[in-house]
């Protein structure tokens, strides 16, 4: 039996294909170089915004660094006038309680003019603490308080100050804290982003152009996470 002749004709190539096989090497190579051209735009672009990105969150690191910096010293400036305030009602206790014990010692030997002596003396804050101790009858009730320092009518000026002092110091120096956290934040966020200029960089050392288009994809959303940081990060 005669073997059947092939009579099928070679399949035409697609539309648009150069049928020499020395144009179509030169039609790859010709995109090749468009594919070239269009990734060192998207690089110089990407170089650039990590530029621009980089100085800003150097900018707002230096600026928290200088507001937490403020902040400390106001901080130590309030303890300070604390301790001043707090020497200060300690030397207007003793004061107190110097008068007190010597007015003690002439209600104990019943020298009335000496107490008189003594009760004119009296400062006006002490005052008060000592007319609701006396109201308590102390010779007499075993439940009075011991001594006027014990009534809650004995305030301090001088100790309210430094009590308020002391809780604007801690709040000033917790702003101080939150601050340093600020900076440190966008210099961590600098270094991720250097990271993206290390990638871009490296990206055009390669020739073969699906290992290049990998690290260029891995730096763009190195760089889109950095920037998202810079959004949402709070702005001094």
């Amino acid at each position: 039996m005669a073997e059947k002749s092939d009579t099928s004709t070679p399949s035409a190539p697609p539309a648009g294909e150069p049928t020499n096989p020395e144009e179509h090497k030169q039609t790859q190579k010709s995109r090749k170089q468009k594919l070239d051209f269009w990734l060192d735009i998207l690089s110089a672009i990407m170089l650039a915004v990590v530029a621009v990105a980089t100085a800003w969150n150097s900018y707002q690191a230096a600026r928290w660094s200088s507001f937490a910096g403020m902040r400390y010293g106001q901080a130590s400036a309030r303890r300070l006038e604390s301790t001043r305030a707090s020497t200060t009602a300690g030397q207007l206790t003793i004061i107190d309680m110097g008068l007190f014990t010597n007015w003690i010692n002439a209600y104990g030997t019943e020298n009335e003019p000496l107490m008189r002596f003594y009760e004119k003396r009296f400062r006006e804050e002490f005052k008060p603490a000592f007319e609701s101790w006396m109201a308590t009858d102390p010779a007499n009730n075993p439940e009075a308080p011991k001594s006027p320092f014990a009534m809650p009518e004995y305030q301090l000026a001088a100790t309210e100050k430094s009590n308020q002092l002391e809780q604007e110091a801690s709040a000033l120096f917790e702003e101080g804290k939150q601050s340093i956290e600020k900076s440190t934040d966008y210099i961590l966020n600098t270094v991720f982003l250097a990271s993206v200029l290390f990638f871009i960089g490296i990206a055009g050392r390669f020739r073969w152009l699906p290992l290049r288009v990998t690290i260029l994809i891995v730096a763009f959303f190195m760089l889109a996470y950095g920037l998202f940081n810079l959004v949402i990060y709070p702005k001094y």
